[in-house]
C-alpha cells in the first residue's frame, strides 16, 4: 500500500539522484560542459578571487647584477549572491488516494510529475544561462485584452506562470498569470484569468517568470557587456572584464570565427573550446560550408550531445542563444558555484511532501542555491549581427 511516508522516501532515494543527473548533465549542452563546485561559497555569497594579467617578477640581467623585483599576480575579487533556484511539483489528494492501493499507478503518477518538473527546470535553467540576471523574458510592445505582443519570443512557452511589469518596472496587480496560448509566429502571449482591463499601461514593460525579477543567475547576457559592473567590479576600471565583441553585420565566414579565436589566443592566451550559436546561425554556417563544397564535420561531446566541428572545436546550436549571435567560450573559465546540489526542501519533520494550507493538494519543492562565475571574461568572444538563413 502506498503511504505518504513511502512516497516521501521515493522522492528522496529513487528520484533525487536521477533528477540531479538529468538537470546537471542532460538538460543543456553548455551547462554540461561547466564544472560545478561548492568552493568559494561563504554564507549567502560567493567570493571568488580571479587572477588577471601576468606575474611581474621576471626579467633578464647581468651575471652579477640585481635580481628582478618581486611583483606578484594581479587579483580581483568577485562577489555575488547565491541565487535561489526552485522547482515545485503538486499532487492532489484525490490522485494520491486513487493510487494508494496500486503501486504501479502511483509510480506512473510520480514519473509524470518528475518528467514535467525536469522539463520545466531544464527550460528555465537553460534560458537563464543566456540571460543577464534580470529575469526578463521579453518586452511588451502591444496589448489586446489578455494577449500581449512581446519581443524575444523564444523565452516563452505555454504553461509558464509569469509576472507582468509596467514601463516603470512596477509589478502589475494581475501578476502572476499563466500563459494559456503562445503564438511564436506572431510573437504573442495570451494570459489566462479574468479580462485584463489595465493592460495598456504595460506597453514598454516586460514579463518575467513568477517571482524571478532580478533573482536569476549571472548568464552570458550579463558577462558580454562593456559598461557597468560585473561581480561587484567596475568594468571601466577593469578592462579585463570586457570580452571580445564584434558586430559582423553580414554573412558568417571562417575568417570571422578564426579572427575571434586568434584575438583570444594572442591577447590573453586563452583557448576557445566551445562555440554556441542560434539555430539560424548554425544553418548559415552549414550553407557557407556547402557553398564551398565542404563537408560538415560532427563530433560527440562527453555529455552525449552531438555537435558540428570547427577545427576540432564543437559548435552547438542552443534554442535560447540570441538570434544572429555566436559565442566562443573557454568553459574552463566558468564555474557554477553552489551551496549544494539539487535537494528537496524538508520540513521540521524531515518530510519533503507537504500539504498546501487550506487546499487538498500536496507539494514538494526542489531547490539549488548557486550562481555562475566566469573568472576570465576577456578570454571569451561574441560575434553578433550574423545573417541567418
Amino acid at each position: 500500500m502506498v503511504t505518504m511516508e513511502s512516497a516521501d522516501n521515493a522522492l528522496k532515494t529513487l528520484y533525487l539522484g536521477v533528477i540531479t543527473e538529468q538537470l546537471n548533465t542532460e538538460s543543456n549542452p553548455l551547462l554540461a560542459e561547466i564544472k560545478q563546485s561548492t568552493a568559494d561559497v561563504w554564507g549567502k555569497e560567493i567570493r571568488r578571487v580571479a587572477q588577471h594579467g601576468l606575474n611581474g617578477g621576471v626579467g633578464a640581467g647581468t651575471e652579477d647584477g640585481d635580481l628582478p623585483e618581486a611583483a606578484g599576480n594581479n587579483y580581483g575579487q568577485f562577489v555575488t549572491t547565491l541565487k535561489n533556484l526552485y522547482g515545485t511539483i503538486e499532487i492532489s489528494d484525490k490522485a494520491m488516494r486513487a493510487s494508494e492501493n496500486d503501486a504501479g499507478a502511483f509510480v506512473n503518477l510520480l514519473n509524470a510529475e518528475m518528467e514535467g518538473l525536469v522539463k520545466a527546470a531544464s527550460f528555465n535553467f537553460g534560458r537563464m544561462l543566456f540571460g543577464d540576471g534580470s529575469g526578463k523574458l521579453g518586452e511588451i510592445t502591444a496589448v489586446t485584452d489578455n494577449t500581449f505582443t512581446v519581443t524575444n519570443v523564444k523565452n516563452f512557452v505555454d504553461g509558464l506562470l509569469v509576472d507582468v511589469y509596467d514601463a516603470d518596472g512596477n509589478k502589475t496587480d494581475f501578476s502572476p498569470r499563466r500563459i494559456v496560448d503562445f503564438d511564436r509566429v506572431n510573437g504573442t502571449v495570451t494570459l489566462g484569468g479574468t479580462k485584463i482591463t489595465s493592460g495598456a499601461q504595460t506597453i514598454g514593460g516586460f514579463m518575467t517568470v513568477q517571482g524571478s525579477y532580478n533573482q536569476e543567475i549571472t548568464g552570458l547576457g550579463a558577462i558580454f557587456k562593456d559598461t557597468g559592473t560585473l561581480y561587484g567590479l567596475d568594468r571601466s576600471k577593469n578592462k579585463w572584464l570586457v570580452p571580445y565583441m564584434r558586430n559582423l553585420a553580414g554573412n558568417l565566414t571562417e575568417h570571422a570565427i578564426q579572427t575571434a579565436i586568434d584575438h583570444i589566443e594572442e591577447t590573453v592566451g586563452g583557448k576557445i573550446n566551445l562555440i554556441i550559436c542560434s539555430t539560424g546561425v548554425r544553418r548559415s554556417y552549414m550553407k557557407y560550408l556547402n557553398n564551398y563544397k565542404r563537408d560538415v564535420n560532427t563530433m560527440e561531446l562527453k555529455s552525449g550531445f552531438k555537435a558540428m566541428s570547427y577545427n576540432g572545436i564543437p559548435i552547438i546550436a542552443d534554442r535560447f542563444c540570441p538570434n544572429n549571435t555566436m559565442y566562443l567560450l573557454n568553459t574552463e573559465d566558468f564555474t557554477l558555484h553552489q551551496l549544494c546540489d539539487w535537494k528537496w526542501l524538508e520540513g521540521e519533520d524531515g518530510r519533503v511532501i507537504k500539504q498546501v494550507a487550506g487546499k487538498p493538494t500536496y507539494t514538494a519543492t526542489l531547490v539549488k542555491y548557486a550562481d555562475l562565475i566566469c573568472t576570465r571574461p576577456c578570454g571569451q568572444a561574441m560575434i553578433t549581427g550574423i545573417n541567418e538563413t
